[in-house]
């Protein structure tokens, strides 16, 4: 089979390889939309995740599945599906004990262009289908589908590590796609004020078409100035990172009560540390809590998250600003998502 992947740090380009094979609870899914992800940017062009060699890239799919394995009981070939960007493991220990996420190792429920190869190819492995597919309805279209795979589950995830309560300021640093859908969660679960920081025209106005009341544009002088302003220099209850380098932490850190929660879904693409600014930290004593997670995968949560989109509780399909059909425009479709285009938010390829 064709696909496009990470041939080394700095590398991308088309191989062949050998069609991937379905275990006894496994599936095999011929993908029909797909989306580039910044953290497909920062897999190879920062090496996050150390040098990998010849491995398809892309985690966020929905598509058609072609083989099932004997064991599958609520899949068959045809079937229409949602595909999380994180497919646990769920016959482990970390699963019993919640953190799915993480099943066989930290992070390693992350599987898709991480430990073994991703979307961008004609056909793609799924493991545990029964736990981690979901039947994609018909009245879902599949670019609103294929942004609920990771961009929704992630900022929904960031509002949801929170620990959101009705009336809280929260402030969503980063207003990139994951960072729109941490202004939905975060709008859903309650929030009052909710401030936006970012620049880019197109990103405001979807932050404020998603729930946003405030906008600070770090153009215009520090981030901890402007929100420590709007929010008479109390500061804000909660902070969602969702964007930026590490040394956004010390922002975050900043504009965030005593007692306040600091909720991290960015990936930090390079760097060997995360600073905490000692006296706003309080010496260490001031109860703001750091909290960082990987987006639950699985086919619960996608079940969920399609049925608030079925619902109208959110509209992902503001996300996809460009659209491309033909499985050759996925390179074209990555590199916006490194370049950035002003008026970019999300890509999407449909492959047929």
């Amino acid at each position: 089979m064709k696909g496009f992947a990470m041939l080394g740090i700095n590398k991308v380009g088309w191989i062949e390889k050998e069609n991937p094979v379905a275990g006894p609870y496994d599936a095999i899914v011929k993908p029909t939309v797909v989306a580039p992800c910044t953290s497909d940017i920062h897999t190879v062009y920062e090496g996050a995740l150390g040098d990998r060699r010849d491995m398809i890239l892309g985690h966020e799919a929905v598509g058609e599945i072609v083989e099932v394995g004997e064991e599958v009981k609520d899949f068959k070939p045809g079937d229409r599906v949602v595909v999380p960007a994180i497919t646990p493991d769920w016959r482990t220990t970390e699963s019993v004990q919640g953190f799915a996420q993480h099943s066989g190792g930290m992070l390693a429920g992350w599987k898709f262009s991480n430990f073994k190869d991703g979307v961008f190819s004609e056909f793609f492995h799924v493991n545990d289908a029964d736990m981690n597919l979901a039947h994609l309805p018909d009245d879902i279209s599949p670019e609103s589908a294929v942004m609920i795979t990771d961009m929704v589950t992630t900022g929904f995830h960031g509002a949801e590590l929170a620990t959101i309560e009705l009336g809280d300021r929260v402030a969503v640093i980063g207003i990139g796609p994951v960072g729109l859908m941490a202004i939905a969660g975060a709008k859903i679960l309650g929030a009052s004020k909710i401030i936006g920081v970012g620049s880019r025209k197109a990103l405001i106005e979807a932050a404020q078409f998603y729930g946003a009341t405030d906008i600070v544009n770090y153009k215009n002088g520090p981030i901890d100035e402007q929100i420590m302003e709007l929010t008479d220099n109390k500061g804000v209850d909660k902070v969602i990172i969702a964007g930026a380098n590490p040394d956004i932490m010390k922002t975050a850190i900043k504009i965030v009560k005593a007692g306040g929660r600091v909720s991290n879904v960015n990936y930090y693409g390079s760097g060997d540390t995360i600073p905490i600014p000692r006296l706003d930290w309080g010496c260490g004593m001031a109860h703001k809590t750091i909290i960082g997670g990987l987006t639950p995968g699985g086919r619960d949560r996608m079940e969920r998250l399609i049925n608030l989109v079925r619902y109208n509780r959110v509209d992902p399909s503001k996300l996809v600003t460009h659209k491309f059909h033909g499985f050759e425009h996925i390179e074209q479709a990555l590199m916006l998502m490194k370049d950035k285009e002003q008026d970019l938010i999300k890509p999407v390829v449909f492959v047929e």
